[in-house]
């Protein structure tokens, strides 16, 4: 069986304030064409469908053409809700749509129940894990404490135990949005961690053939059967490095995995550039960069006056700019910087507590602060999903 992987459409996103709908839209017309030109049996899609819980009309309208044009295709597709979708509102319908070939898997007390599609070799059984928030689902699946390792494993052996079930010789594949260990995070995925841990291992994952994720933005292989497709678009600055694609996964009768990249359609390239205002005007080396959106990070010592304007003569795609003018190493702005660099918001409060009282927080304390930034998370996630 041939599957198509892809995940984090992110559709209504804009980039930079610049709209990508318009090659949201090339994309999931790329996305039938690949499909249809080479031999696809079934299209996987691993969450983060749209961009937030309540998305703009254009992006639902964009949804709904993508939706008829897999249908017509006649291309069985297999979707799970991440992160930033509401799985209530995606999952609307989804009884009947199912019926026209587009599998939505929303609901997490479904997860040990398939989409079972067979090819000449005989059953693959889809088993969808939409994104699992430890607070909300903890419950579901009786774990004692809420966490992304424990509720994704509960959800796993539910998957194990249906699978058992099966027919000799049925092939598995587990969709998944979730951020796994190994994997490389960019600046443009929501943080996703509950008491300062958000990876999980990819062990849990074992027993099926090819686990499909999604969350993470730059596509990457775990293992040779546990891969993110990444998103098809770039979302921030950090993907500048990325090479856009879609996952082209061949299953074969014993289960074995072969894996293509597939190319997608990037509107413009992206480039980050650093340096004074003066040495990004002048640096001949720079001309490749005039037609990408760029990120420039000047480094002058004294801030210049019209800086955005100034290079939008010669970099008009110029979307963000930042100002880090170098400064020696005792400088009390840098080395409070490095200070709070790579640190979490827990571990920022914990120096915090050391610095007011001269002794950082015990067990206790540390557990108290915990549930304190995960009650904050989870309450935000609460209330956009019920917006």
């Amino acid at each position: 069986m041939r599957l198509l992987h892809t995940s984090d459409w992110h559709l209504g996103r804009a980039f930079h304030r610049v709209s990508m709908l318009g090659a949201q839209a090339e994309f999931i017309g790329h996305l039938v064409a690949t499909a249809r030109e080479r031999d696809v049996d079934a299209v996987v899609v691993a969450g983060d469908v749209y961009d937030r819980a309540v998305p703009p009309l254009a992006a639902v309208e964009l949804f709904d053409d993508a939706l008829h044009r897999l249908a017509d295709l006649g291309v069985p597709t297999v979707m799970i809700s991440g992160n930033h979708d509401s799985a209530r509102r995606l999952g609307v319908g989804a009884g009947l749509i199912g019926r026209a070939g587009i599998h939505l898997r929303t609901d997490p007390a479904a997860c040990g129940t398939p989409v079972v599609l067979r090819d000449t070799c005989g059953d693959v059984a889809f088993y969808g894990l939409p994104y699992l928030e430890p607070a909300l689902v903890k419950d579901e699946f009786a774990v004692d404490r809420p966490g992304h390792e424990a509720v994704l494993a509960a959800a796993m052996d539910r998957v194990r135990a249906d699978l058992a079930t099966r027919a000799r010789g049925t092939r598995s594949v587990v969709l998944a949005h979730a951020f796994v260990t190994g994997g490389e995070p960019s600046d443009s995925e929501r943080d996703i961690a509950v008491g300062g841990v958000a990876a999980v291992p990819a062990g849990v994952f074992d027993g099926v053939d090819y686990a499909a994720l999604g969350h993470l933005h730059g596509s990457q292989t775990i293992t040779e059967r546990v891969r993110y497709s990444g998103s098809p678009l770039p979302y921030s600055f950090s993907e500048a490095d990325h090479r856009k694609s879609m996952w082209l996964v061949d299953l074969d009768g014993e289960g074995q995995v072969s894996a293509e990249r597939v190319d997608c359609p990037v509107p413009r390239a992206l480039a980050r550039l650093r340096g004074t205002l003066e040495e990004l005007l002048a640096d001949p080396t720079l001309d490749r960069h005039e037609e990408s959106w760029v990120e420039a990070t000047l480094t002058d010592a004294v801030r210049p006056a019209e800086p955005m304007a100034r290079l939008a003569e010669r970099f008009p795609h110029t979307l963000s700019l930042v100002f880090e003018p170098e400064r020696t190493a005792d400088d009390p702005d840098v080395s409070y910087a490095r200070r709070l660099a790579g640190r979490s918001d827990e571990q920022i409060a914990e120096d915090f507590v050391a610095h007011v009282r001269g002794a950082g927080p015990d067990e206790r304390e540390r557990a108290v602060l915990r549930d304190a930034f995960d009650a904050v998370r989870v309450d935000a996630t609460v209330r956009e999903v019920a917006r």
